[in-house]
């Protein structure tokens, strides 16, 4: 263990789904998650890998909070998060960690400006954001300001992903956790992509936890982590 604070700490973390199912046996008790000891030091941007049903949607909820471990403690932000009520750890959730999704997650009627206003108004005591907050956060995303009043179903697949860093990013989080967001990208868009995150990580100063099967971005990283390296359980499903 560093000096350095800790944006990310699993002590023997287990979690299992009810009724697993495993290649070998059905209804296998068993776990998906199986962690002694793991951290990750803030102002870090660390590159996830594992083959499909090797734990990493499952490890990512853990980590948002949406999932608790069956046993262990889960501490983000120096914060016991996995002890919280469930009501604790939205509020915590909006107002500490920024969350990028595969499919971006948008709704698609609202329009741009609505789409982050949404993620402002519940991790801001449910207040609006400023609007010059918006265009100028959208400006160094690469958005022009004509597009804050168009719906979200409108713009192109590069732009849905800016308005989604847009939203993560809006609430100023500590922890940004981007979930395979570069499937439907060409390698010129994708490693546009890649350089833009790791920009607004150096500028917001946020730990960055980029999770994807694609190895080869994993040189844009502070760190890259197998999966497999820090979880014990075998033959997982997803």
């Amino acid at each position: 263990m560093t000096n350095t604070p800790t944006a990310i700490e699993f002590e023997n973390v287990t979690f299992g789904y009810p009724n697993q199912t495993t290649r070998f046996k059905i209804d296998s008790p068993k776990n998906a998650i199986d962690i002694k000891k793991w951290h990750v030091d803030q102002g870090r941007s660390v590159f996830i890998s594992g083959e499909s049903g090797s734990g990493k949607s499952t490890l990512l909820n853990l980590i948002c909070g949406t999932l608790v471990p069956t046993s262990g403690k889960i501490s983000i932000l120096g914060q016991t998060f996995s002890k919280l009520s469930e009501r604790k750890r939205d509020r915590f959730r909006a107002l500490h960690i920024g969350v990028v999704f595969q499919q971006f997650n948008l709704i698609p009627y609202l329009t741009v400006k609505q789409n982050i206003e949404v993620a402002a108004f519940f991790g801001k005591g449910r207040k609006f954001a400023p609007t010059s907050s918006i265009i100028n956060l959208c400006s160094q995303l690469n958005l022009a300001s004509e597009l804050l009043q168009k719906p979200a179903n409108q713009l192109s697949v590069g732009q849905q992903q800016r308005v989604a860093i847009a939203r993560a990013l809006i609430n100023q989080p500590e922890l940004l956790v981007v979930d395979e967001p570069t499937s439907a990208l060409d390698t010129s868009a994708r490693d546009g992509f890649i350089k833009l995150l790791l920009a607004c990580a150096k500028q917001y100063r946020f730990t960055l936890l980029f999770v994807s099967h694609d190895l080869s971005l994993a040189n844009y990283f502070d760190q890259h982590l197998k999966l497999a390296e820090i979880n014990h359980a075998q033959e997982v499903v997803e």
